[in-house]
């Protein structure tokens, strides 16, 4: 008996390598000496950025005592739920269905078939305010297994029923505007008007909310939906969330106005944010936004980069404190600053007793004026600092889903900020997945770490490399992203289909996935496969005239339209029925480019971008335009308005409102 962890890829893993629970990975050979010896298998899932992993770690998993008898009474396995978020997805609806509220670290207790039948999140050394220690709770899962397995019967068997019902999907009617209206409603309702974001703490940003009331905003023409959005990213690109000094932003703020971050930050993260970023300067354009955008890009080149793509997250912890890296005493910025510290603070607050436990987390509380050349250079000296401090571990095995959306939000920003660099770095990381992770069969692995592919692809690589394809397509007009598109997407279908018009979370041949197959259509931080499907289908209808691809949209919204108002769990399913029913497809002739950047740069998000009719189905409304005039029709539904031949027209027709179906058509 051993760990195991010290031959896995997973940094997470790699942390726990040395410690001295006989730690197994996911996989055959822990449940086989579960069954052997007649012991449930302790499960704890969690991630290399998580705080209170580690905080676990060192109180009970490094200690002998409480590693003695996780060894003694369970088969102890170890999952990075980054690295397998289709086992984590399993799981944590079992916690759901325990009626316990979810986070991580994840412990679960398991039969040694692998069912579920007790769990819980942190556990703490020592009993307090009401809570067990996490060796009494050892004990006594222990105790129960060899006791009451009548008891723990039952329980698998209610658990197991959830954890169908939660993979059933639900078909009705595809969402329509009433459902839509009262989504929009049900959101704003939630709103923090003051302090931007859903109401309470901790505040997370919960951009596919937020995208979805931007898709709302140009749907509907409420403004209150555009309020919100400007708010939040006003709001957190001044806040402590946001690294003032070093360019993107923390997970989440712990406390109600986003000065407080748990200072961890995300790839998926920033990759959302950033695209809300493009959206809102293509609206309402700011030096705000343009700020936050450039020094994201660029926290993301320096601080990131790993093997031609992104890696996948930085800690929150340093030197074992959460956030050492980048709080500060007024002592230490007076220090750096020197006669600038009065200057400095005009903008940026430095109470001399902190404001956070005794120390500085740098907000801003000036808006953008005269002195940004100034102000930068002060930032740059504290940067220099900084950089000299030691830095929080970086998890840098690469998520083919996670760097989808970073590599889909650069196009965007690329084209709004007119950054054509941008646009060529999501090209050289989306070709570094393709050759790093492509399968024989046109499906994409989910992770990978120094060359090494350490997981199969799950629904949302494959959902999240056909947008960021069709980001691409759109972006360059090259044919070929538009053919890997569909080639990931038969894949796709073949092997994550349920035949009935939705889809599961992981493959047909997963062999180690505890049954049954989960599907999921609730978006968390990040969005869900099952919403990026949808809106895949639709961008392909618009951008090809198929009109398979309108049908499987219909049918993949249909599975779900019986949840009803539930469906306010999925925001970009419900974006994807929008943009389904009212995208508009900027068709370019004549390779005006100068047209086709312009229509890239809209603030709408259901606008799509062609050049050229040639390769269309006979069905799109653009189909046999002429090639030999430089102009740009907008066509929507199954018509296109007439030709735009400048720049500003185009502009002014892609507002709001100003184009509809009883214009002149051709």
């Amino acid at each position: 008996m051993q760990n195991r962890l010290k031959d896995s890829s997973s940094p997470y893993l790699l942390q726990h390598q040395d410690n001295p629970v006989h730690w197994h990975m996911w996989g055959e050979e822990a449940f086989a000496e579960a069954k052997a010896r007649n012991v449930p298998v302790l499960l704890s899932i969690g991630y290399a950025a998580c705080h209170w992993c580690h905080v676990m770690a060192h109180e009970s998993f490094e200690n002998e005592a409480v590693a003695a008898l996780m060894n003694e009474r369970f088969v102890s396995i170890k999952v990075d739920r980054e690295e397998r978020p289709d086992i984590d997805q399993t799981y944590m609806t079992a916690l759901h269905a325990m009626g316990q509220q979810g986070g991580w670290p994840l412990t679960m207790v398991l039969t040694p078939d692998a069912a579920p039948f007790w769990g819980g999140t942190y556990f703490p050394p020592k009993p307090g305010f009401g809570r067990p220690s996490f060796s009494q709770v050892l004990v006594a899962l222990s105790d129960a297994w060899k006791d009451e397995q009548g008891r723990i019967g039952r329980s698998v068997a209610s658990i197991q029923n959830a954890l169908a019902k939660a993979a059933a999907a639900k078909p009705g009617d595809p969402p329509g505007p009433e459902l839509l209206d009262a989504a929009r409603a049900a959101f704003l309702r939630s709103m923090d008007w003051e302090q931007g974001g859903l109401s309470g703490a901790p505040k997370f940003p919960n951009i596919p909310v937020f995208r979805f009331l931007w898709h709302e905003y140009f749907r509907g023409g409420d403004n209150a939906c555009a309020a919100a959005v400007h708010l939040l990213l006003d709001r957190m690109s001044q806040g402590g969330i946001y690294d003032h000094l070093g360019g993107g932003y923390a997970r989440y703020a712990t406390d109600d106005s986003w000065l407080v971050p748990h200072f961890e930050k995300m790839l998926y993260d920033n990759a959302l944010i950033l695209e809300m970023l493009a959206f809102a300067q293509a609206d309402k354009p700011t030096l705000l936004y343009e700020a936050r955008a450039r020094e994201t890009v660029e926290w993301l080149v320096r601080d990131m980069s790993a093997e031609g793509a992104f890696a996948a997250s930085e800690d929150a912890d340093s030197e074992g404190e959460e956030g050492k890296f980048y709080v500060w005493s007024r002592a230490e910025i007076a220090g750096v600053l020197g006669e600038e510290t009065t200057f400095f603070e005009r903008f940026y607050p430095l109470p001399e007793h902190g404001n956070w436990e005794e120390k500085i987390i740098l907000e801003r509380k000036a808006p953008f004026g005269p002195d940004e050349v100034q102000l930068a250079a002060c930032r740059e000296k504290l940067l220099e600092i900084r950089i000299q401090r030691v830095r929080p571990g970086r998890d840098d095995k690469i998520l083919a889903d996670w760097n989808a959306l970073m590599i889909t939000a650069l196009v965007k920003a690329g084209c709004v900020f007119a950054r054509p660099d941008w646009v060529a770095l999501a090209g050289q990381a989306f070709n570094t997945l393709l050759a790093a992770m492509s399968q024989t069969d046109g499906r994409i692995a989910h992770s990978m770490r120094h060359g090494k592919i350490s997981a199969a692809g799950l629904l949302e690589d494959q959902a999240g490399m056909i947008r960021a394809a069709l980001a691409l397509y759109q972006a360059t007009g090259a044919q070929g992203y538009l053919s890997r598109a569909e080639t990931i997407l038969a894949a796709t279908e073949t092997h994550f289909g349920d035949g009935a018009g939705a889809f599961y979370m992981s493959a047909d041949d997963a062999g180690d996935v505890y049954a049954p197959r989960g599907r999921n259509v609730q978006d968390g931080p990040a969005p869900s496969g099952i919403g990026l499907m949808a809106e895949n289908y639709a961008m392909l209808f618009h951008l090809t005239g198929k009109l398979e691809y309108r049908a499987k949209a219909e049918a993949l919204l249909a599975a779900y339209g019986g949840r009803g108002q539930a469906l306010t769990g999925s925001p970009i399913l419900l974006g994807a029925a929008d943009m389904l029913a009212n995208a508009a497809c900027v068709v370019v002739t004549g390779g005006a480019e100068d047209l086709a950047q312009a229509a890239l740069a809209a603030a709408d998000p259901a606008v799509l971008v062609l050049r050229g009719a040639a390769e269309v189905d006979a069905s799109h409304p653009a189909y046999g335009k002429p090639d030999d005039v430089k102009a740009a029709y907008i066509c929507r539904g199954n018509v296109c308005g007439l030709p735009v031949a400048n720049v500003e027209g185009l502009r002014h027709k892609l507002q709001r409102f100003t184009w509809n179906n009883s214009d002149d058509v051709v």
